[in-house]
């Protein structure tokens, strides 16, 4: 076929890549939808993280899906779609970042002050700390994957990394990496040139603990000012204090995007604010289910009991042990 030919489908027909979350705890179910623009049926997909084509856990489809169920923590990374029909290849799509966090991460990420918006020209302080004594580096995907380290936007001070003054482009998901690959949960940072911006969580918040958001002016020269609050375009109607609101005990309904006005300056960007489960109820969760399995049979409890005085009994003679095990 004419070259011009191929250039004009490479031009009109271009790939884009949706995904359902991109930020999930590993175990959970995620998928990636990858279609054509201004095009008609039969192209077949292909799938690639971090600029290599999975071809060990995704095959070649023409459903245009790929699901990760359940979601590992070794799927983090950058992703995008290409498809094809018999010679011709759309470019690729814009790339995608998916991250699975470790239900118990190793390391935790500080960062001072603490919220994901930020006013530029602030400055910024990212610290990674954990309960072993590994190595751990800050890094980032802005526009692209950067070590702290090894960039001219921050200073690395053992495993700290500070930003002196934030700039737009400082927008992007920072995280802490060990040596061997062990990551930390993300956090999420942007940088505004506002006047007005929301301070939230930068985790996710556990269900049934308290929440608090505060409406921030880059200046605080007219001190009477009062805030008004949003969640996913409706007006909250609840106790302001000091432009801050309180919601004592969350819930997962009170996920969402939340953003703040004062009228006379102006609103604040959107922040979207996460609820999950909190460790105790997990732990709960799997006591009762534990439970449940000892209530319908108790044959597995005693039988544990039993094997563990059998493997004590070992202990003074064997003869004895074999006999007692055996008539049981």
């Amino acid at each position: 076929l004419p070259t011009d030919i191929l250039l004009t489908i490479s031009k009109f027909a271009s790939t884009f890549l949706e995904i359902s979350q991109n930020w999930l705890t590993e175990g959970n179910s995620v998928t990636l939808v990858c279609a054509v623009r201004s095009s008609s049926r039969g192209w077949t997909f292909s799938w690639f993280r971090d600029d290599h084509e999975l071809s060990s856990d995704s095959s070649k489809g023409a459903e245009g899906s790929y699901t990760l169920s359940p979601a590992a923590v070794k799927h983090t990374g950058v992703y995008a779609c290409q498809a094809e029909r018999g010679a011709y290849y759309t470019e690729y799509s814009y790339t995608q970042l998916l991250w699975v966090t470790p239900r118990w991460p190793k390391a935790s990420l500080i960062i001072s002050p603490s919220r994901s918006q930020h006013f530029l020209s602030d400055s910024l302080s990212l610290s990674c700390e954990d309960q072993m004594s590994s190595r751990w580096r800050l890094r980032r995907y802005s526009e692209r994957l950067e070590d702290c380290s090894s960039s001219d936007w921050g200073s690395e001070t053992g495993s700290t990394c500070r930003i002196t003054s934030l700039k737009t482009t400082d927008t992007g998901v920072y995280w802490c990496q060990s040596e061997s690959g062990e990551k930390s949960q993300p956090v999420n940072i942007t940088v505004h040139d506002v006047d007005v911006i929301l301070e939230s969580s930068v985790y996710p918040v556990n269900e049934e603990h308290p929440l608090t958001l505060h409406c921030l002016q880059r200046t605080t020269n007219s001190s009477n000012l009062r805030a008004v609050f949003y969640k996913d375009r409706s007006l909250i109607q609840t106790q302001i204090t000091d432009n801050q609101m309180s919601i004592p005990a969350v819930s997962k309904s009170h996920e969402g995007f939340y953003y703040c006005k004062f009228p006379e300056r102006g609103e604040s960007p959107k922040s979207w604010v996460s609820v999950t489960e909190s460790q105790t109820e997990y732990q709960i969760s799997v006591f009762k289910m534990i439970s449940s399995v000892f209530a319908v049979s108790p044959y597995i409890l005693v039988s544990i009991i039993l094997g563990v005085k059998c493997h004590r009994a070992n202990v003074h003679t064997e003869y004895v042990t074999w006999r007692t095990c055996q008539q049981v």
